[in-house]
């Protein structure tokens, strides 16, 4: 399901317009990563938490000439669902 289908199929369920669902759906994602870039956890009650992680830097090796490189620290998003949502697809 790409971004055009799942809009008309929430348009339909929710009675809205495809226009107006579209500017809720950009309006709940442009919140979310405002939230998410200010470093806070997003709880979604059945579905998850997003939370942004560090991960520390750390050495890697090249495998074919041995060399040794120094991987910066990176955030990263993490997801992790809800135990309802790991019931259904079970």
């Amino acid at each position: 399901m790409n971004n055009k289908e799942f809009i008309s199929e929430l348009s339909q369920r929710l009675g809205y317009t495809n226009k107006d669902t579209a500017k809720y759906v950009s309006s709940v994602l442009s919140i979310m990563t405002q939230e998410l870039q200010d470093g806070n956890t997003i709880a979604l009650q059945g579905f998850g938490t997003f939370e942004v992680k560090k991960k520390l830097e750390r050495v890697s090796v090249n495998p074919v000439t041995q060399q040794r490189m120094l991987i910066p620290p990176k955030l990263v998003l993490s997801f992790k669902p809800s135990n309802i949502l790991k019931e259904k697809f079970k």
